[in-house]
């Protein structure tokens, strides 16, 4: 069995790709290491699987290159599709605009030794931006998978729904195949729609079996935000929609007999941070990017109560 499998879900990514790819072959530190990388084509009406080609034509790299068509469409079935193809005992997850440093496989082997416990672990992603963000931006940067939590590891919370994202993490394999069923709720985001919530979902399933998820400060990579992400109308729907998840996750690991006291648990909870946040801007959320996206995600978490119960099959 190989030691690392590298899966990059795509859609539409073969302008994206290449940086990836040459960044993947210039790792270091995995000479001794048995290693992989699985371009995982969602779907994708551009040229990704030419380009993929082209590169398996010169690849340099100790490792191998594989190229898969995933036909579901959704972010959660190109991962799952990357797990059942992957032969490592890791799996590192990155998405196509996202660029891992040059150590990035190495500090993650190295992490998964010291802690035999971390089902999956993240990093520090940092934001890559090709114009300058609004002032106060870290304040919801984390809408954009950008998370820098310090230089000292620690366990993430899965019970307060504080977890990393699925842009740069790594799962063992044999958590993910145990413990994820092959049929998610949250898929990702497809066509008009930006419900996410689809990697959190995923992490609840490993936290529910056992596993513990642990941020790793050694490994970094970079998050290319291009200029229209950080547009007003982006932003806000983004926020929104990442809020319409909450009440999705939160019943994902209650038994049938918790689920009303969650459900209205989480009603109560969202209602009153909404009017908190509400109140406290109220006037000036017209000219203050940030306390706007903050509001609709708080607006989206109140409206995710509905969006759960559409969702569901008579019975609850």
């Amino acid at each position: 069995m190989l030691n690392f499998t590298v899966v990059i879900p795509t859609y539409n990514g073969a302008h994206r790709l290449p940086k990836l790819l040459d960044r993947l072959q210039q790792q270091i530190g995995v000479e001794t290491q048995q290693w992989e990388i699985l371009v995982i084509d969602n779907n994708s009406s551009d040229d990704t699987a030419q380009l993929v080609q082209t590169y398996q034509t010169h690849w340099q790299a100790k490792s191998s290159l594989k190229y898969y068509l995933e036909t579901e469409q959704g972010s959660a079935f190109a991962r799952l599709r990357g797990a059942r193809e992957a032969k490592g005992e890791l799996i590192g997850f990155i998405d196509d605009d996202c660029i891992p440093a040059s150590e990035w496989i190495a500090a993650a082997c190295t992490f998964a030794q010291q802690y035999p416990q971390a089902g999956a672990f993240s990093g520090q992603i940092h934001g890559d931006f090709d114009i300058a963000p609004p002032p106060d931006f870290k304040r919801i940067q984390a809408f954009l998978a950008i998370r820098e939590h310090g230089d000292k590891p620690f366990r993430f919370d899965p019970e307060s729904l504080r977890l990393p994202p699925a842009a740069a993490l790594v799962v063992r394999q044999q958590a993910l195949i145990t413990s994820v069923p092959p049929h998610p709720i949250l898929v990702g985001r497809v066509g008009n729609s930006m419900l996410g919530g689809e990697d959190y979902e995923l992490l609840l399933y490993l936290h529910k079996a056992g596993w513990e998820i642990w941020y790793n400060p050694a490994m970094h990579s970079s998050h290319h935000i291009p200029p229209n992400r950080l547009e007003k109308e982006y932003l806000l729907n983004l926020a929104h929609a990442c809020g319409l998840a909450t009440c999705h996750l939160r019943m994902l690991n209650t038994t049938p007999g918790e689920k009303p006291i969650v459900f209205t648990k989480t009603f109560f909870g969202n209602l009153r941070r909404w009017l908190q946040h509400y109140i406290k801007y109220r006037g000036k959320l017209d000219n203050n990017l940030i306390a706007a996206c903050e509001n609709e995600f708080f607006w989206g978490s109140l409206l995710s109560n509905w969006h759960y119960l559409k969702a569901q099959k008579p019975g609850f």
